[in-house]
């Protein structure tokens, strides 16, 4: 079951979810729209290794706009820090997203419960096209959990959670701590 807007507001004020900045404007029926912060990130090295911890250069994207390249790949992050502490956050692109031709998560589209921060996006386009900071580029869903979690499995408890981080900057990927 997804959680509707009234819902939603229901879990903000209860401090079950949390979403900074928050703008009632930004929220749907059933879902709160995120934006493209400045902060963007590119792998340096042209081919990447899965059991390495891949050097990242980070930039920001001026006002005017950045044209993002078909065949790259840019880590950028949200706008918004979330916390979501009983439902499953799902980020998912917006049609007006997707129409520019831009994909805005490779797989990584569902949190877990307990994950804190800024959200990543693995973004790439099929076409040249400009984008800006602050553009609407996602929208997150919740989704209810039917029974307890386990607290020490709570991401932002969890031992090996990679990602939790109140740090802005995009987050290369971390695969390589599965190796050791």
């Amino acid at each position: 079951m997804i959680l509707s807007d009234k819902k939603i507001l229901e879990k903000i004020d209860s401090g079950e979810i949390i979403i900074t900045p928050f703008d009632i404007s930004n929220m749907g029926g059933n879902s709160y729209d995120v934006h493209l912060s400045k902060h963007f990130a590119q792998y340096v090295d042209k081919e990447i290794d899965a059991k390495k911890n891949n050097e990242i250069r980070h930039f920001e994207i001026p006002e005017e706009g950045y044209v993002l390249q078909p065949g790259e790949l840019y880590l950028c992050s949200t706008l918004e820090y979330t916390e979501t502490h009983k439902h499953v956050p799902f980020l998912e692109g917006k049609s007006s997203t997707g129409r520019l031709g831009i994909d805005i998560h490779a797989t990584a589209g569902k949190g877990d419960i307990g994950y804190c921060g800024f959200w990543t996006l693995e973004m790439s386009t099929s076409i040249p096209v400009r984008i800006y900071p602050g553009m609407p580029v996602g929208q997150l869903i919740y989704y209810v959990v039917d029974g307890e979690v386990t607290p020490e499995r709570m991401y932002n408890k969890k031992v090996s959670a990679k990602y939790n981080n109140e740090d802005i900057l995009p987050k290369g990927s971390m695969m390589w701590k599965n190796f050791k």
